[in-house]
């Protein structure tokens, strides 16, 4: 019997993406997320539509929440 690798069909995302949406989650907008990590508004939707791509997400937020079901970000209670 073989093993089924379920981690096959989770997106990898990179850091700077998972950093992102993992402020998504915390309900702040690009502008406050460029603040935060020391870059541009532009960059950081860059990486949260990169990530969007990746999971399918119809929005950023939509984005956030399957990355965090998916384990690939904190859950947001804990931070």
């Amino acid at each position: 019997m073989e093993c089924l690798d379920l981690s096959a069909d989770v997106p990898r995302l990179t850091a700077r993406q998972k950093e992102c949406l993992s402020w998504v989650l915390k309900g702040k907008s690009s502008w406050d997320i460029g603040i935060i990590l020391g870059i541009t508004s532009n960059t950081v939707d860059f990486h949260i539509k990169g990530a969007m791509k990746r999971l399918g997400a119809v929005n950023r937020m939509v984005a956030a929440k399957k990355a965090e079901q998916l384990g690939l970000i904190e859950p947001h209670w804990l931070f």
